[in-house]
């Protein structure tokens, strides 16, 4: 079923609560919605608008805003090893987690308290606490603008990397994601290597899965804003990957910073880190700002525009340039 709102205010739905506007908005749960709705002709402009946490409105949206609303989650399989779990796109990234919690099966649980759709999910390549979608995605459902099939894309063609993925780049404007593919395993596979899980975990009295995903939660929860509560979009920046040279310069200056191995023997670098350093955290201006405790974090502390808080962004990746001599990339897509 297609829903239809024009014009429409965002506010309520970017996670950023800038009050921009939307000349369409077009709900569909099918792709035989999206079929009807394109057999009337391609708009000039149009993008998929999922749970709006990922993206900065920096002006009015003159075009249409395609949302889906679909929300099943099917097991397609079980061997007793391995399940295979069918999500829609527009299941909340973190029901599926708790799904996945309640019924025993591992994979995901790293990925707990990450807001946005599953459809979102293999686009931006979603990752925190040592775990990425791409560990699990096995396909991925899309519908085709230019021929109206459904197609089916499985993940060693969806281009993964870091914050990566063929949707953000040769598919973009081309599919529209109506429904994910991910394994789970029956086994344990703890993954707590990263930062403070290990710590939480056994607080609470070990690993199990439920003690995982309450730990990650809570350690989420002390670090990141309330949407809620501060307009904000998660981590707004990526972390910066560069040659091992100038990891290597910038270490024998600042011995303390955090680094990391990446692919083709580069470095990763922690951007909250630098941020920090730049003497930015907790830095405001007028009604934008970098959170108090977590530097990745944009937030809007009521009644920002869009083109304020890009512009603030501006000025935060100028400093870490000017004190570091590299850039920082925004994680956050900007419209």
């Amino acid at each position: 079923m297609i829903r239809e709102f024009h014009p429409i205010s965002l506010r309520r739905r970017n996670s950023f609560g800038v009050d921009q506007q939307a000349a369409r908005l077009v709900e569909f749960e099918t792709p035989e919605d999206l079929r009807t709705f394109f057999a009337a002709g391609t708009p000039e402009r149009w993008t998929v608008l999922a749970g709006g946490n990922n993206i900065l409105f920096t002006e009015d949206y003159n075009g249409v805003l395609l949302t889906p609303v679909a929300r099943q989650i099917a097991v397609l399989g079980d061997d007793g090893s391995e399940v295979r779990v069918r999500a829609d796109a527009g299941v909340e990234w973190d029901d599926l987690v708790e799904w996945a919690v309640e019924r025993g099966l591992w994979g995901i649980e790293n990925l707990s308290l990450i807001p946005g759709k599953a459809g979102a999910a293999p686009v931006q390549n979603i990752g925190a606490y040592g775990c990425e979608a791409k560990d699990v995605i096995r396909r991925v459902e899309m519908f085709c603008v230019e021929t109206g099939a459904l197609l089916t894309l499985d993940a060693a063609h969806c281009g993964f990397g870091y914050r990566e993925s063929v949707f953000k780049h040769d598919l973009k404007g081309r599919v529209i994601i109506t429904a994910v593919e991910i394994a789970l395993s029956h086994t344990p596979q703890p993954r707590l290597g990263y930062g403070d899980v290990e710590r939480e975990v056994k607080a609470r009295g070990g690993v199990t899965l439920r003690n995982i995903r309450e730990a990650i939660c809570s350690i989420r929860r002390a670090k990141l804003p309330d949407p809620a509560v501060l307009g904000n979009a998660g981590s707004f920046f990526k972390n910066p990957v560069v040659e091992a040279a100038v990891a290597e310069r910038l270490l024998a200056e600042y011995p303390e910073m955090p680094h990391y191995p990446a692919p083709e023997g580069r470095v990763k670098l922690a951007a909250g880190w630098l941020i920090d350093r730049a003497g930015m955290k907790g830095h405001r201006e007028g009604s934008v700002g970098v959170h108090e405790r977590q530097a990745l974090v944009l937030v809007n502390y009521g009644g920002a525009m869009g083109g304020e808080v890009i512009a603030f962004a501006r000025r935060v990746q100028e400093k870490v340039r000017e004190k570091f001599g590299i850039g920082i990339d925004t994680e956050v897509n900007i419209l």
